[in-house]
């Protein structure tokens, strides 16, 4: 059995994330799977980003595992500084200084707008009402989606997910399309893609509405299609993306070394 066989969808999923940092870049990652493909991205083809986390942790490489936090001692431990969520969000990001941030989706639409709030069963309506379920919130993703010059968004990818609209914006993507983040001032530039367990949704450069780019090989475009809740397009191009090299995953295992978040979801 090939490496790439005995890859899971998550492991796929990561390690496509982690091939769009760029070495060089001031990075941010919150818990969980985005930090993971945050620092294979580092063991991988970009040492010298300059990762941090959304609690201030900086420059630091993981020890003994993938930190299980944001300010865990795996982190902590080696970080060329330890702030605070103040300066990571309020000040580098915030200010626009950071160039990537990598954030979840519990729900997120076509424009990329996410939402980690709650779910609805249909519009909230004019007077807001609990949510049917209530969700962990958005954290510091709102913050990486209004002030990173670009970001990714995670997602399993499953049509309960995926919705033509989500009732709830936790962090802005590109709100109705077109020009419309434009009008709010925003720092920062949008979501670059959607990364999901099945492959790479990326926005159309006018409309702003996310299309097919490329799928995992496991996976194909009607599978996809029939998991998304609005009519996805296919961009011109699209094609199947390259499975990991034994290389990838043996970094990627490397860095989880306990495997906890590689049997993860969001």
């Amino acid at each position: 059995m090939s490496d790439a066989a005995t890859c899971t969808r998550q492991e796929m999923m990561v390690i496509a994330t982690g091939r769009e940092i760029r070495d060089g870049e001031l990075a941010i990652f919150g818990v969980g799977l985005s930090m993971l493909a945050g620092y294979f991205a580092q063991a991988s083809h970009a040492p010298n980003i300059r990762a941090m986390t959304e609690g201030g942790v900086y420059g630091a490489t993981p020890v003994g595992g993938l930190p299980w936090g944001i300010e865990c001692n795996r982190i902590s431990a080696n970080a060329t500084s330890f702030t605070s969520a103040l300066d990571a969000l309020g000040c580098l990001v915030a200010s626009g200084r950071c160039d990537v941030g990598i954030i979840g989706a519990a729900q997120v639409d076509k424009f990329g707008n996410v939402n980690t709030t709650g779910i609805w069963d249909g519009e909230i309506g004019e007077h807001y009402r609990p949510p049917k379920i209530r969700l962990p919130g958005a954290g510091g993703a709102n913050d990486i989606a209004c002030g990173a010059k670009r970001f990714i968004i995670m997602a399993t990818h499953e049509r309960k997910r995926f919705a033509e609209k989500v009732t709830y914006i936790s962090s802005p993507g590109y709100l109705d399309g077109g020009n419309a983040r434009d009008q709010f001032g925003f720092v920062g530039g949008g979501p670059a893609a959607i990364i999901t367990t099945l492959g790479i949704l990326r926005p159309d450069p006018v409309t702003k509405e996310f299309s097919l780019d490329g799928w995992f090989a496991f996976s194909s475009v009607q599978e996809i299609k029939v998991n998304t809740g609005w009519d996805l397009k296919v961009r011109p191009g699209a094609s199947a993306i390259a499975e990991p090299t034994a290389e990838e995953l043996a970094r990627l295992r490397r860095v989880d070394e306990t495997g906890a978040l590689r049997k993860a979801t969001l």
